[in-house]
């Protein structure tokens, strides 16, 4: 009986024990689901849609946004079409879903698997998502007529996979990354930031600029446009073509090219906000996406009569200008 009033006795000790963790769990429960809902809730996104209204879309990471703006820099400064970074961010996706993972199938590693073992480089190289793009479209250059073969077969020649076919189903997706990307595609491509308290570096961004786009991305010194010698400004202007140059260079579809690469990788680099063409994307306002710039706006290089935006195929026709990124201070 003793034995019986001892049990029931720890019993009801245990009770409040029980309700006391149940409240704590649930406590910790609400404060995770308040903290999602202030702070926009998990990483920062991304997404990147066809230039037409009610077309198609695609979300990624910023991570893999990021990763996905240094592929397609590092291949238009190489001069390899929009073809060409279409087939690179199809095998990346199908390789590491973007990621500059440190692992993979034997000694695998990097953004598109490369082993160091076959001569890819050396684990450190591989893992530099720059010297990795780089060595793939050395290799994709290599592959006879690779601009007019199914993309699976253009991989495949590349990268030596056992599932040849699985390059395929990334292929829509890839698409419509290369088109905003490489500047074919303006205002396409937006993204969330996170404030997370933290400056941007200037010295940063210029050295990542250099590194995606080559030297001369950044004239007068490295400092940008009307900013000579001013290393430690918050706010760079990237010259793109003048009006006069803009039809032989392309002009508009550089500055979208470059506008896109500042928003993709704008939470790595703490970018606030790029502005180019008319349209303005801030890390405040990530959710509205591309606006349009109040007129008179410095750095606007469009004119709002005009109707910035796109033309019907789909191709950028903004006017030219300096791509205008600002840091986060």
């Amino acid at each position: 009986m003793g034995v019986v009033s001892e049990t029931a006795s720890s019993v009801r000790r245990g009770r409040p024990l029980r309700f006391a963790a149940a409240l704590l769990v649930l406590l910790a429960l609400i404060g995770y689901v308040v903290v999602q809902y202030v702070t926009g809730g998990g990483p920062p996104r991304c997404v990147v849609r066809t230039a037409e209204d009610g077309g198609s879309s695609y979300e990624l990471s910023a991570e893999q946004a990021d990763n996905a703006a240094t592929i397609s820099a590092v291949g238009t400064t190489r001069g390899m079409p929009q073809r060409a970074v279409t087939i690179a961010l199809a095998t990346a996706l199908q390789e590491s879903a973007l990621r500059n993972i440190e692992h993979g199938d034997r000694d695998s590693l990097g953004l598109f698997q490369q082993r160091p073992s076959q001569g890819w480089g050396t684990p450190e190289q591989i893992l530099d998502p720059v010297y990795a793009a780089g060595k793939f479209y050395d290799h994709l250059a290599e592959v006879p007529g690779y601009s007019r073969l199914p993309l699976t077969v253009a991989a495949q020649r590349v990268q030596r996979s056992g599932f040849p076919q699985a390059y395929a189903k990334h292929e829509p997706d890839a698409t419509l990354l290369a088109a905003a990307l490489t500047g074919r595609a303006a205002a396409t491509l937006t993204c969330e930031s996170r404030d997370g308290g933290r400056a941007g570096d200037p010295a940063k961004l210029r050295s990542e600029l250099v590194r995606a786009f080559g030297s001369d991305v950044l004239p007068r010194g490295g400092a940008g446009r009307g900013s000579p010698g001013a290393q430690d400004t918050t706010e760079l202007a990237v010259p793109v073509p003048s009006t006069a140059e803009a039809e032989r260079a392309g002009a508009p579809r550089r500055g979208w090219e470059l506008a896109h690469w500042a928003v993709a990788r704008a939470d790595t680099l703490r970018i606030s906000e790029v502005s180019y063409g008319g349209r303005v994307w801030s890390a405040a306002e990530s959710g509205k996406g591309w606006r349009k710039e109040p007129a008179g706006a410095a750095g606007s290089g469009a004119d709002e009569s005009s109707g910035a935006g796109t033309s019907g195929d789909g191709t950028a026709d903004q006017g030219t200008g300096d791509v205008r990124i600002r840091l986060a201070q």
